[in-house]
């Protein structure tokens, strides 16, 4: 899972899988970074942390780390939050892992290609309110659920 800084929508995406992972008893192996080295070892933003928190998932103990070239050997699949994320770890990926590049693409692309309704990319809610926060955290909800089930088909 991967957005900008590592604070806001992939540690709350991380989170939700390791519930489903939990839920549904899969093997699958889960992480979140950012694309930028700005808040390498913080926690999640607090407001993340609240209304994560508020659905249940405690993401207070991860810590935010930048995206790195072994991430593409290590996971089959990396998860971009938007289009921005998802064209640097394009760029990434071709520089020092081209064989892997095909492992990236948009975190909702799934949800989307079932339901047009659905946007394609998961806003950054780090500038905005309480509302923004919600609202990001209901698609990543709805991105992650999608996720799983195909994991388990």
């Amino acid at each position: 899972m991967v957005c900008l800084g590592n604070i806001c929508r992939s540690p709350a995406a991380e989170g939700f899988f390791r519930h489903l992972i939990k839920e549904h008893r899969l093997p699958i192996d889960v992480d979140s970074a950012g694309t930028s080295d700005y808040h390498i070892g913080e926690a999640p933003d607090p407001r993340m942390q609240q209304v994560m928190l508020s659905r249940g998932i405690d993401i207070s103990a991860l810590r935010g780390r930048q995206v790195n070239a072994t991430d593409f050997e290590r996971f089959d699949h990396i998860y971009a939050m938007d289009g921005s994320n998802f064209a640097h770890l394009t760029s990434l990926a071709e520089q020092c892992a081209p064989e892997h590049a095909h492992k990236v693409e948009l975190f909702l692309q799934a949800l989307h290609r079932d339901n047009r309704s659905e946007p394609e990319e998961v806003p950054d809610p780090y500038f905005g309110g309480q509302a923004g926060f919600e609202a990001c955290v209901d698609l990543i909800q709805r991105g992650a659920v999608k996720r799983i089930e195909q994991f388990k088909e």
